[in-house]
């Protein structure tokens, strides 16, 4: 039994015994304001394991505060962190807690009608975040935490008075000199100003003195005063307990120094070893707002706009070609003094990607019909991938656009033209979901195809040619057993891995499996890379590339071959309810690549199917595959491009 399977078999986490993902402690959930109440379903057990919501409301030009709620203070209290005033007795922010996430009424902040608000979560657990409350006593003292690991941030706030936000993070004392050690340094939550220090604020020596179970505060007034009220929030820092095999990190407290500038932006690479999906990034040797980055709002790809908040500040959001992910951590491009500027020191929180490998197909795939020149999707799941056909009728290939690449672009399949831009398209929707606008084609029947980055199912990640032979960086956790590779930049053929890393399939021709060494290296990919080699189509010299990657996961996804009869041939994927999309292409001649899928039907009739590699119309009136509980059944009167006697056959199904 694989390791993913195993997992797949415990039940939720939180309980005794089984294994945590990022997924389960933090959540960035965007939604739409509505003027009244809402309920806020994130997945997170709030109510239950304790948590702080953080929500901004993005789209008022002033006056939004950054609004704190946490579970030890309860919900009509507010702190803001872009002001330094007591907490506020506020009814009509957050209501209460639950299980899957909070409720909010019908306060401007938090749900005004119409708005775009932004919700971030920080559960309660080891390893990850704590939430302390503590009553000030005016002396040296240890307080008590349940982080487990020694704290890689701190964050104070007494709530019964004005006092500045007082943060500790562990690279602050980097710069040493008077009044910046370890013991004194600090930054201010609401302030642009660097750190600095004066007054002992931490330990009762030469170090911090804080612990996997303790953090220890000085009789300083603005951490400790007696008889003043407080609130910790604590940050844990590489704590290696989470994930597959609970050895992962999710969170990680660092620093960095700027490298951009007045001259050129050189890109700034910050390795974390995960690909994160927020990161909040403050000067320290300079002044400079708290600067609010995260993939649900932008920050994917180097070279997009990225739409980002000042934890700072009350000011809308905005957006900036800032930077964004990689595999391994992110890049800063811009010579901008919240992030990049040469010689600035700067220290950053950035948490890992969702990593929790799916139970179902429903959680990382969803085709849908389209029906409206203007729709919201929403597919249970904020997807990563879209495969859109507007039209099925006429003359069309599908669209392909990837969150990591940001909204509005988009590559066909099938051509081999370089990525195009529009505005029809957006990851970003108010719902953290898509929505797309159409001029033409959605009344007439389009279809789309949902994926979601997933362990063990499917991955995207985009990177730069270099001429030369190199390796890339992924997430899928395992070996792909199929990728698409695509020339984002140039007008390239779609490259195919199927598998054999001597071959490869182009999927926008209809060609058989062509032998070239140039593209794959004659190197399999690994649960962690793949490699390219000289070949133009996937890596030539500075120009942009996206790669699919495909596998196969117990239950949820197969990608397999199968050997043609002329006869019914029932395709064994491990599945107990069908596959709802099947994608096949003969491999040792040529064929197109055929796309079935349960929204336009996979039935014991006719079933329409449409070809990736064409602009031809969909085709309803024939009986080429049928379902079957196991996968799919390939039927006799399926031609030789899917079923030929001795003829062999790669696909690709999801449950």
């Amino acid at each position: 039994m694989s390791n993913l399977t195993r997992t797949l078999m415990m039940g939720a986490a939180g309980a005794s015994g089984d294994k945590v993902y990022v997924d389960d402690v933090f959540s960035t959930f965007l939604y739409e304001g509505n003027g009244t109440s809402q309920t806020i379903n994130n997945g997170i057990d709030v109510s239950g394991e304790g948590a702080l919501v953080w929500i901004r409301n993005r789209n008022a030009s002033s006056g939004a505060d950054h609004i704190f709620t946490d579970t030890e203070r309860g919900t009509n209290t507010v702190l803001e962190s872009n002001r330094a005033r007591a907490a506020q007795t506020k009814t009509d922010m957050i209501t209460s807690f639950t299980s899957t996430g909070f409720a909010v009424a019908d306060n401007g902040h938090v749900n005004e009608n119409n708005d775009d608000i932004c919700s971030w979560t920080f559960r309660k657990a080891p390893g990850f975040f704590d939430v302390v409350t503590y009553t000030g006593n005016g002396a040296d003292r240890d307080i008590t935490h349940n982080l487990g690991s020694e704290p890689g941030s701190i964050w104070i706030k007494r709530t019964d008075n004005s006092e500045s936000w007082i943060v500790y993070h562990r690279n602050l004392h980097s710069g040493g000199g008077s009044g910046t050690t370890e013991n004194f340094a600090k930054l201010e939550l609401e302030s642009t100003g660097g750190q600095f220090g004066g007054t002992r604020l931490w330990g009762s020596g030469t170090g911090e003195d804080h612990t996997a179970a303790t953090f220890h505060v000085s009789g300083n007034g603005s951490v400790n005063t007696n008889g003043g009220t407080f609130v910790a929030y604590l940050f844990a820092h590489d704590d290696q307990s989470f994930g597959e095999d609970g050895d992962e990190s999710i969170i990680k407290c660092g620093s960095y120094t700027g490298t951009g500038t007045g001259g050129g932006d050189p890109i700034n690479t910050i390795t974390l070893g995960f690909e994160p999906q927020w990161v909040l990034i403050k000067s320290t040797s300079a002044s400079g707002n708290w600067l609010m980055l995260d993939t649900m709002r932008g920050f994917n790809t180097i070279g997009q706009n990225d739409n980002y908040l000042m934890a700072d500040l009350n000011s809308q959001e905005y957006s900036h070609t800032y930077g964004g992910v990689t595999p391994t951590g992110f890049q800063l491009k811009e010579a901008d003094h919240n992030a990049n500027s040469s010689g600035v020191n700067y220290t950053y929180i950035a948490i890992r990607r969702p990593h929790k490998p799916p139970e179902a197909g429903t959680e990382v795939f969803k085709p849908e019909l389209l029906t409206s020149y203007t729709q919201t999707s929403t597919p249970g799941f904020a997807p990563d991938l879209v495969l859109q056909r507007p039209v099925r009728s006429g003359s069309y290939s599908f669209f392909v656009g990837s969150r990591l690449t940001g909204n509005g672009k988009y590559l066909v399949t099938g051509a081999g033209s370089a990525e195009g831009s529009f505005t029809s398209w957006k990851f970003d929707a108010p719902t953290g979901k898509f929505t797309q606008t159409l001029t033409t084609g959605s009344t007439s029947g389009g279809i789309q195809h949902f994926f979601k980055r997933a362990l063990g199912f499917f991955d995207v990640a985009a990177y730069t040619g270099t001429g030369s032979t190199k390796t890339e960086s992924h997430n899928l956790g395992v070996a792909p057993e199929m990728m698409w590779v695509k020339r984002r930049s140039g007008s390239v053929n779609w490259a195919v891995y199927y598998g054999d890393n001597t071959d490869y399939l182009i999927l926008n021709s209809n060609a058989d499996s062509i032998d070239n060494h140039e593209l794959w290296n004659d190197t399999s990919p690994t649960a962690s890379v793949f490699t390219v080699g000289p070949d133009n189509d996937v890596n030539a010299n500075n120009e942009t590339y996206i790669a699919y990657l495909f596998a196969s996961l117990p239950g949820v996804s197969k990608v397999g071959t199968f050997s043609g009869t002329g006869n019914d041939i029932n395709v064994d994927c491990g599945f107990t309810a069908g596959a709802r999309f099947v994608m096949i292409k003969r491999t040792d001649s040529s064929g197109d690549w055929y796309v079935w899928d349960s929204a336009r039907g996979i039935v014991a009739g006719n079933d329409p199917y449409v070809l990736v590699n064409s602009t031809a119309a969909e085709v309803t009136n024939t009986d080429y595959i049928d379902p079957l509980n196991a996968g799919f059944t390939v039927t006799s009167s399926a031609p030789a491009a899917i079923n030929n006697n001795g003829g062999t056959y790669l696909f690709l199904a999801i449950a």
